[in-house]
C-alpha cells in the first residue's frame, strides 16, 4: 500500500487528487492532509480517507479543526510550520498543491524524506528552481510534474534524448480576455477574470490565466525542470485546450500530448508512474472536435510572457522576485485596488527596482535567501502600488 500526503487538499488540484485517491482506497493510505481556511472540506476529506493528520495554515482554525475532528483519532494542528511538519512526515508519495510561494518549505521537507512530490506548485521551480532539483538528487526523491502542460512534455521525453530536443511548446488557451478588445481589458472586472472559458480551477489560477502570468511561471518552470535554454521554449494560444504540449526535434518531428482539459490526467499520471491506470476521464472524439486551432500571442496582450523572458535571461533569485510581486499585485486587484493591466505594470516596476541592488538578486540560492527575497518584493509590490494611488 502506498503511502500519500496531499500538501494543499482544498484547492481544486487537491480536491481532484482527493478524488483519485477515494476511487482506490484499496491501494493508499493517506499519511497527511492539509489545506487553507475550508475547515468542512479539509475535515471531512480526512475522515473519508482516515488520514493520519489533517493540517490548516491557519493558527486561527487550529480549534476549529480539531472539534471538527473529534473522536475520529485523526491529529489536527495549525500554522505554517504545521504544514512544514506535514511535508516531512514519512511519505512514498507528496502531492504539492499548497498555492503560492507558501508550497516552497513543505515540498522541500518532502524532497529531503526521500519522497516522490508530484508538484503543482510551480512556483517552487520559479522562485527556487537550482535549490529544489538539488535537494531532490540529494536525498534521492524523485520530481514529477503535475501542471498538465510538463505532464506533456515529460511523457512525450520518454525513451528520448533530451539533447535531441530543438524545441518545447506549450499551449495556453488565452483565459477569459483572449478575444476581447485590447482597449478594453482595462475596465476588466474581478468577475469577469475569474471565469475560465475551458478548466475548472481556483479563482487566483484563473486570473493569472486571464493575464497569462500563469503561462509565464510555466516557461520559467519549463527552463528549470528540463534544463533546456529560454530560447527553445515557445507559447502558442490553443483555444480548445486539447494539445497541452508539444516536443519538437532535431529531426523535424513534432511530438504532441492530446487529452480533454481534465487535471486528473496529470493528477493520475504522476499517482500511478510508473504505471498508465484506467482514469475516469472524458476519451477524445477526434471526428467531433473536427478542428484544432492555434494563434501566436499577443505581446500587448499578455505583457507577462516578455516579463518571463526577462527574469530568465537575469536569473539568480529574479524569479523568486517575480513571483512575490505577482503573488502581491493579484491580492490588490482581487481587493478592487488596481486594474486588471496594473498587475504586470506592478510586476515589471518591482523587477526594475531590484536591478538597481543586485547583491540581492545574487544572493546565494538557499530557503532563507529565497524567503527574504520573496518577502522584500511584496513589500516593494505594496510600495509601488501606494506610490500610484498617491
Amino acid at each position: 500500500m502506498r503511502r500519500v500526503s496531499i500538501l494543499g487538499a482544498t484547492g481544486s488540484i487537491g480536491q481532484n487528487t482527493v478524488d483519485l485517491i477515494a476511487r482506490n482506497p484499496d491501494r493508499f493510505q493517506v499519511v497527511a492532509l492539509t489545506g487553507g481556511a475550508n475547515i468542512d472540506q479539509l475535515a471531512a476529506d480526512a475522515r473519508a480517507l482516515k488520514a493520519q493528520l489533517a493540517v490548516t495554515a491557519h493558527a486561527g482554525h487550529y480549534q476549529a479543526l480539531r472539534a471538527a475532528l473529534s473522536g475520529t483519532g485523526i491529529e489536527a494542528a495549525a500554522g505554517p510550520e504545521a504544514l512544514i511538519e506535514a511535508g516531512a512526515r514519512p511519505a512514498d508519495w507528496v502531492m504539492s498543491a499548497i498555492v503560492g510561494a507558501a508550497g516552497l518549505a513543505p515540498g522541500l521537507r518532502a524532497l529531503e524524506q526521500g519522497a516522490t512530490l508530484a508538484l503543482a506548485n510551480k512556483e517552487s521551480l520559479v522562485c527556487a528552481g537550482r535549490l529544489v532539483l538539488d535537494t531532490a538528487q540529494r536525498h534521492a526523491a524523485r520530481l514529477l510534474p503535475v501542471d498538465s502542460e510538463h505532464s506533456a512534455v515529460f511523457q512525450a521525453l520518454i525513451g528520448e534524448d533530451i539533447s535531441a530536443v530543438e524545441r518545447i511548446v506549450i499551449t495556453a488557451s488565452g483565459g477569459a480576455f483572449r478575444d476581447w478588445p485590447l482597449e478594453a481589458l482595462k475596465e476588466a472586472t474581478l468577475e469577469q477574470a475569474s471565469s475560465h472559458p475551458n478548466w475548472a480551477m481556483g479563482q487566483r489560477i484563473t486570473i493569472d490565466s486571464a493575464s497569462m502570468f500563469n503561462k509565464a511561471l510555466e516557461v520559467i518552470e519549463t527552463k528549470e525542470y528540463f534544463g533546456i535554454s529560454p530560447e527553445q521554449i515557445e507559447v502558442i494560444v490553443h483555444p480548445e485546450s486539447i494539445i497541452h504540449a508539444m516536443v519538437g526535434f532535431r529531426d523535424g518531428a513534432l511530438m504532441a500530448h492530446l487529452g480533454a482539459p481534465d487535471m486528473r490526467h496529470a493528477i493520475g499520471y504522476a499517482l500511478n508512474w510508473p504505471d498508465r491506470r484506467h482514469l475516469p476521464v472524458a476519451r477524445l472524439d477526434l471526428a467531433q472536435l473536427a478542428q484544432l486551432n492555434f494563434r501566436a500571442p499577443d505581446a500587448a496582450r499578455y505583457p507577462a510572457l516578455a516579463l518571463a523572458r526577462q527574469v530568465m535571461r537575469r536569473g539568480g533569485l529574479s524569479g523568486a522576485v517575480f513571483n512575490a510581486a505577482k503573488e502581491r499585485a493579484l491580492d490588490h486587484f482581487i481587493a478592487g485596488r488596481i486594474g486588471f493591466l496594473e498587475m504586470a505594470a506592478t510586476v515589471e516596476a518591482v523587477l526594475d527596482r531590484f536591478e538597481t541592488d543586485p547583491g540581492l538578486i545574487d544572493a546565494p540560492m538557499t530557503l532563507d535567501n529565497v524567503t527574504q527575497t520573496d518577502h522584500l518584493a511584496r513589500i516593494r509590490a505594496d510600495e509601488t502600488i501606494g506610490a500610484r494611488a498617491g
